[in-house]
């Protein structure tokens, strides 16, 4: 029964994250359009395109925390891996449990930003507070709280299956294509 609803879990998690993934991708294409009309009009014209300065912050933030799950997913977060790696060949075991723990200290890391961030996006929503020069070109502030929050839930929820799995890399949270990739 745990095995089953480990897999439904795993299911719906790369689902998600390789759908939020897609969007961080769709939210880059715009960024470059965005960065081309700028550069065009300040070239033909001799102004900016307004609010590029806002449309770039804001994009960031919503493409690193949209690609997050994803990039924890299929193990492409960037960390030290040389000393486990060291260890692995003379203590594989010691070496497994380290790995657990280290899921488990970032799954309760990205926890607790989700935990801190929804409050601040529920603010935000209800008080429709913006960033941005009032009269120019001003963004609201609740997207990227909730792309925050979403984004470091879902990489707390695929953390979590790596600890329950017991594998840094796990079959259930992987797909076929990845698993091609690593031989």
């Amino acid at each position: 029964m745990l095995k089953t609803a480990v897999a439904g879990l795993s299911r719906v998690a790369n689902s998600l994250a390789i759908a939020a993934n897609a969007l961080g991708t769709i939210v880059v294409l715009a960024l470059v359009v965005i960065l081309n009309i700028d550069v065009i009009a300040r070239g033909l014209f001799s102004a900016p395109l307004r609010g590029t300065y806002e449309m770039v912050q804001f994009s960031v933030v919503m493409i690193v925390f949209l690609q997050l799950a994803d990039v924890v997913r299929v193990d492409r977060l960037t960390r030290s891996d040389g000393f486990l790696n060291l260890l692995h060949h003379r203590r594989p075991g010691l070496t497994a449990s380290l790995r657990r723990i280290i899921n488990a200290i970032s799954a309760i890391f990205m926890a607790l930003i989700a935990y801190v961030t929804f409050p601040e996006f529920l603010h935000m929503w209800e008080t429709q507070d913006y960033f941005g020069v009032p009269g120019l070109f001003t963004l609201p502030w609740w997207p990227v709280k909730l792309v925050i929050a979403c984004g470091t839930a879902l990489a707390c929820v695929i953390f979590l299956l790596k600890v329950v799995t017991g594998q840094d890399r796990p079959q259930l949270v992987r797909t076929p294509e990845h698993d091609e990739a690593a031989e």
